[in-house]
């Protein structure tokens, strides 16, 4: 049975397309807002691209479930008449356009506050929307190179790697949500709406975590450190006698509790591995040990004993063993959608689960302008 939604009430006009800005507005829409997904004529390029279903895109699927689309074109005036009539009774409008378009379309922020003093304006862009980088175009591949995130990962040997899936597109959505949720709260007390921005490289730099307090500090480049932890030792992955495992311990008790499951706890007596430095400065001497005792049990056999004990192990599971686990049935996080004529769409599910108001499955991936009349119809009565 549906539900209210934690963001019912809420109408976002939203111009975006793709990724970033559709995964910012999807997270939106599965919290109970109305979203409203403003289409050119052509509809969103995602709609074309992906693995299909009968003809119809998953990945668009993907990132437009819960939302009405509504196509306008907006290099007509006419349709931008439209659109600010939308705007008039909305809470929220969001674009991924380069800084500076939905301005040129007539839409700058001034206008906007004019059109509607209480709607917040968030954007996604690839750089800021000021400084030497804003009018380049922006691409997840290019973000991850320039932010710094790519050149940490992989190991010397591979040197730079990206990221499978699109990192950056993803966390400037994630914080556009949680800036427009922020703005929206804000509004209690102004009674004004704001502009929110996020871009993708300034998310992946927000992600560096402890690598930029390490920087900071010693002002040294961290070293690419692949599957080994950059700051930790032993951590990383470990043969086994049928693959790998994954062993995670994080701190010296942890260690202590690894190595003693191993029955290897008396390395912690060498004065090669006593301290955390000392094991990262001989790491290699230490993991080749490790491996010489991992590799004669099975994967599943040191799972069990590591996790019994308290240190965190798993497997490296491929995308059809993880989707089809038992952690993924427990939680909830494949979901069936209907698609064009009630045909079914495996998707990821909610990973925010609310008690009482929880994210749910309000509508179905929409047709190309299946809402427009039904929209449009409100707003010239």
């Amino acid at each position: 049975m549906i539900k209210e939604g934690a963001l019912s009430g809420i109408k976002v006009i939203d111009l975006t397309r793709v990724i970033s800005g559709p995964f910012c507005t999807l997270l939106l829409a599965d919290m109970g807002a109305e979203v409203i997904k403003i289409e050119p004529p052509k509809g969103d390029n995602v709609r074309n691209q992906g693995e299909f279903v009968d003809g119809y895109s998953a990945y668009f699927a993907q990132f437009n479930r819960n939302k009405k689309s509504v196509v306008l074109d907006l290099y007509q005036s006419e349709d931008k008449e439209k659109l600010k009539k939308l705007l008039k009774n909305a809470d929220v409008i969001v674009d991924n356009f380069r800084p500076g378009v939905l301005a040129k379309m007539g839409f700058d922020s001034n206008t906007l506050s004019s059109i509607n003093p209480r709607l917040v304006q968030a954007s996604v862009n690839g750089f800021g929307s000021e400084g030497e980088y804003s009018q380049r175009p922006a691409f997840d591949f290019i973000a991850q190179a320039i932010s710094g995130f790519m050149s940490l990962n992989g190991s010397e040997k591979t040197g730079p790697v990206r990221t499978a899936a699109p990192i950056s597109d993803l966390i400037a959505g994630l914080y556009c949500a949680f800036g427009i949720v922020s703005a929206i709260n804000a509004r209690h007390n102004t009674k004004k709406g704001q502009v929110v921005e996020t871009s993708l490289t300034s998310g992946l730099i927000s992600l560096m975590a402890y690598l930029s307090a390490e920087y900071f500090v010693t002002n040294e480049t961290p070293k690419k450190s692949g599957n080994d932890h950059p700051i930790l030792s032993p951590y990383g992955l470990f043969k086994t006698k049928d693959g790998n495992i994954a062993i995670a311990p994080a701190n010296d008790k942890l260690c202590y509790v690894f190595l003693k499951t191993l029955k290897l706890e008396y390395l912690l007596e060498d004065d090669l591995y006593k301290t955390n430095s000392l094991r990262m400065i001989n790491r290699d001497k230490l993991n080749e040990i490790i491996n010489k005792t991992t590799v004669l049990n099975t994967t599943n056999y040191w799972i069990e004993k590591l996790n019994q004990s308290g240190c965190p192990a798993g497997k490296v599971l491929d995308m059809k063993e993880a989707l089809n686990d038992q952690l993924v049935k427990d939680t909830d996080m494949v979901i069936l959608s209907d698609g064009p004529d009630n045909r079914k769409i495996k998707m990821t599910g909610f990973p925010v689960k609310l008690s009482e108001t929880p994210a749910q499955l309000f509508r179905s991936p929409p047709k190309l302008g299946e809402h427009t009349e039904e929209i449009l119809s409100k707003i010239n009565n």
